[in-house]
């Protein structure tokens, strides 16, 4: 599954730490997920498109 999670980390100019805070998971996690080695509960994708401004289909594009 391919994510757009970096770029509008980015674009609200959030680090990985300060997201991972808001998220109540570890850096390490959102690094994982960036780089798609980890996929996220649907609770924390949930967290992480409304932090991040858009909708879960917007965040999350799957790839066959």
């Amino acid at each position: 599954m391919k994510n757009h999670i970096r770029d509008l980390r980015k674009e609200k100019k959030l680090s990985q730490d300060e997201l991972a805070k808001l998220c109540n998971v570890t850096r390490q996690t959102i690094n994982a997920i960036e780089n798609n080695k980890y996929d996220p509960t649907l609770i924390l994708a949930f967290r992480l498109a409304y932090l991040l401004q858009t909708t879960v289909d917007e965040l999350f594009e799957f790839e066959q």
